[in-house]
């Protein structure tokens, strides 16, 4: 270009060139009579956006010098395309087929259950849903903690697949750890899964979240031979991961897709190659996983990526133990304006002038559980209930004091006789304080264990499998031929209520929103065994607030975690619970307790209200301020048929996914609050830079700085991911000043073209696994992760 300045400007003659390509192909294909009809032609924006993500891809596809090479030039066109696409080898797209019409052949053949186990009356109800409901259409599940919501879902998948043609699922959750536990189950299904077409090859899977590549079993799909990929069953479809597919653009366009909600929420999010997550979720099931998790800023892209959902003719099954009512209806009228197109969000139970209520208002009277809402036959939602399994429980709740002796008092009491409790904090530092404190005061009479997030990535991982194969199911346990501890105490924070199979004999919690309490107490006597006589009847201590105050003062941390008015409309609605020894009826109190505690209307005594008011006010303009920010960057409603995709990404926020901007992505999706920062960990001896000495896999390993690690070892190092808390990033310049000393410190020129390490921040520990940088001292083990405390000033 430089060499020849006239093709530039105005005068080029690029234009020309293009009419004549358009016009030579044009000729090629025989279109020139079909010009004049497809002028009239309206596309609608989402055909448009589908078009423009195919066109993407090919052009990608086209554009590919391994499987388009420039030589050797003796092949013809057709013999050159045939040989490229052979090469790609992408793999078929699933087709599935009619499932069983028995409930429980369908359940037995594509689940691992327990021998003469049978479906739950939920689990029946969601297959019976997903074939009377529209296609497309949503369905919303709202049943306790343990009903099998995730076998439901996946069943109802395949139902809703051969109903409407899908050739894939993605299924979004909370976080990083319960989407690679969901990888694993996944997996498992798809080895049962009979498919139309057998032998088309293997069908494509991918695990979308920021640190998929080191995940073992996902990583492990690439090494299997493309078309028999994971071991099946004769007659099941076979999965495979795709190294094409495999890129952070690509991911989302393979057939089975399992990551955090942020790649569904990111449909919504103003960013360069939108149309390319569009395209890959256009023509699946999306499941969505946990739906109670997600907070009222979070809330806003996934209303609009429901949107688009709807107009793509997208089937969507949602999960949730603990729905407030008004979600219900917000989702379910979110995605029916993609179907129809737009009208006003649903009034706080409003009615009409005709005095009836509209559609999605009366949703939000409903309080049968469980429950099942699902699209209807234009603007008119069904809504049925179904029965529980016949898992009943009464729970004692109770008030305790915030004093860690206290509190040691009382679990010496409830384990007099044995038996396993969990403490759950909602704070990291309380966990570590709480663990502290009744090791203190318990010495060797029984063991603490801590739970968190701030371990490193492996660590974690053993963590939460300890857990389970520690505290899991009497069946699983016996297939591992382990014994339950005799008496333990488990100090946790939120990810001991995220989708662990675990069980204990008595629970204490912090005050938290009423329905991430009731997610805790579905950790209490989750299964059926034996348990010590005085831990017979399930007991939830409800601790983190000062109870003799008027209404309850929740501790600070708390308040920073949830908010206050959550709190105290928590703490309202469970009242009658903690004072008057009225006792918890699960899971019939479900929903009356959540639609009582975000329903807006008056509760707990009158002498609270005028506090419970004050701090309502201060959470609606809160929330008010978090709405218009996520406003800024939130994708535009659905436009009607021929309006254009200009000005679609005004305003886009970058590339989300491109390594550190996945991060900058995800902080547009999700409010958390202060940025956390993720480091790698490594250790500084006399000899050198190592690998931490306990991990399983090349622990201990010497890190060469002056080149790059083999490709083995630098995997190893780049699972040593550590979020660094907020605590330390927070302030005016903080976060700068902790990633130049962090630079300064470690920084390896050596590293920056790698893929694994290339671009990220290195924490070095000295041998006793401690340093001090940017104003913290931090210490780090194994078995109680990080610990960060602020130097003296």
């Amino acid at each position: 270009m430089l060499d020849a300045p006239y093709l530039v400007g105005v005068e080029s003659p690029w234009p020309q060139v293009r009419a004549e390509l358009l016009e030579w192909m044009t000729v090629r294909l025989g279109a020139q009579g079909r010009l004049e009809a497809w002028r009239d032609v309206i596309l609608s924006p989402p055909v448009q956006a589908l078009l423009t993500g195919i066109v993407i891809v090919a052009d990608w596809i086209a554009s590919n010098e391994e499987y388009f090479p420039y030589q050797p030039v003796f092949l013809n066109g057709s013999d050159r395309l045939a040989a490229a696409w052979e090469a790609l080898d992408l793999p078929s797209p699933w087709s599935a087929v009619s499932p069983p019409a028995d409930a429980d052949v369908l359940y037995a053949t594509r689940f691992e259950l327990p021998e003469g186990a049978r479906p739950r009356p939920v689990q029946r109800a969601v297959v019976d849903a997903a074939r009377q409901m529209p296609v497309p259409g949503l369905l919303i599940v709202e049943a306790p903690m343990g009903e099998g919501k995730t076998e439901a879902a996946l069943a109802a998948v395949e139902v809703l697949a051969e109903r409407s043609g899908a050739g894939g699922c993605f299924i979004a959750l909370p976080t990083r750890a319960t989407s690679d536990a969901m990888f694993s189950r996944v997996l498992g299904w798809l080895r049962r899964l009979p498919d139309a077409d057998i032998g088309r090859g293997a069908h494509g899977v991918a695990l979308a979240h920021g640190k998929a590549r080191l995940n073992t079993e996902f990583t492990t799909l690439f090494r299997a031979p493309l078309p028999s990929g994971i071991g099946m069953d004769e007659g099941g479809a076979s999965a495979a991961a795709h190294r094409w597919l495999a890129g952070r653009k690509r991911a989302m366009l393979a057939g089975f897709v399992i990551g955090t909600i942020d790649q569904l929420l990111f449909t919504a999010l103003k960013k360069r190659h939108l149309v390319l997550r569009h395209l890959g979720l256009a023509g699946k099931v999306v499941v969505i996983d946990e739906a109670h998790a997600y907070d009222v800023y979070m809330s806003q892209y996934l209303d609009r990526a429901l949107e688009w959902l709807g107009a793509y003719g997208v089937p969507v099954v949602v999960l949730s133990a603990t729905l407030p009512a008004r979600r219900r209806a917000e989702m379910l009228q979110a995605y029916d304006n993609g179907r129809f197109g737009s009208e006003p969000r649903p009034r706080r139970r409003r009615r009409t002038g005709s005095g009836e209520p509209s559609p999605y208002q009366a949703l939000q009277e409903d309080m049968r559980y469980p429950l099942l809402s699902f699209s209807g036959v234009g603007r008119a939602p069904t809504a049925v209930a179904c029965d529980s399994s016949s898992r009943t429980a009464r729970v004692t709740v109770e008030r305790h004091g915030d004093d860690l002796v206290l509190l040691a008092e009382t679990l010496r009491e409830a384990l007099a006789e044995g038996g396993c409790a969990l403490v759950v904090r909602n704070t990291v530092t309380r966990v570590q304080e709480t663990a502290d404190e009744l090791r203190r005061q318990f010495g060797d009479e029984l063991e603490v264990s801590v739970a968190h997030s701030r371990f490193m990535g492996p660590d974690r991982s053993a963590k939460d499998r300890w857990l389970v194969d520690a505290f899991g199911s009497p069946e699983h346990l016996a297939r591992l031929g382990r014994q339950r501890p005799g008496r333990h105490v488990v100090v946790a924070s939120q990810v001991a209520e995220q989708s662990l199979d675990i069980d204990f004999d008595v629970l204490v919690t912090d005050l938290a929103p009423v329905d991430l309490i009731l997610q805790r107490i579905g950790r209490l006597h989750r299964h059926r065994r034996n348990r010590p006589a005085p831990l017979s009847q399930p007991r939830c201590l409800i601790t983190g607030a000062d109870w003799d105050a008027q209404p309850p003062a929740p501790v600070s941390g708390s308040r920073a975690v949830y908010g206050e008015s959550n709190l105290l409309r928590a703490a309202a609605v469970l009242w009658p619970y903690l004072a008057e020894d009225r006792v918890l009826e699960l899971p019939a109190d479900i929903s009356s307790l959540v639609q009582a505690a975000y329903g807006g209307g008056p509760v707990g005594p009158g002498q609270w209200q005028a506090r419970l008011q004050e701090a309502a006010e201060r959470a609606e303009k809160k929330e008010s301020k978090r709405t218009q920010r996520a406003n800024d960057y939130r994708l535009g409603k659905v436009g009607a048929a021929g309006s254009d995709l200009r000005g679609w990404l005004a305003g886009e926020t970058g590339d989300a996914e491109r390594g550190s901007d996945d991060a900058r992505g995800r902080a547009h999706v999700r409010d958390d609050g202060p940025e956390t920062l993720d480091v790698l960990v490594l250790v500084r001896t006399g000899e050198g830079l190592r690998t931490p000495s306990w991990l399983a896999e090349n622990g201990g390993a010497f890190v060469p700085t002056d080149v790059i690690p083999p490709a083995w070892l630098a995997r190893t190092v780049a699972s040593c991911t550590l979020s660094l808390p907020a605590a330390m990033t927070s302030g005016p310049g903080q976060m700068d000043r902790l990633i130049d000393e962090l630079e300064r410190r470690a920084y390896y020129p050596a590293w920056k073209d790698n893929p694994w390490l290339g671009g990220e921040l290195i924490l070095e520990l000295d041998e006793a696994g401690t340093a001090n940088i940017a104003g913290f001292s931090l210490a780090y083990d194994r078995f109680d992760g990080l610990r960060v405390a602020r130097d003296p000033s």
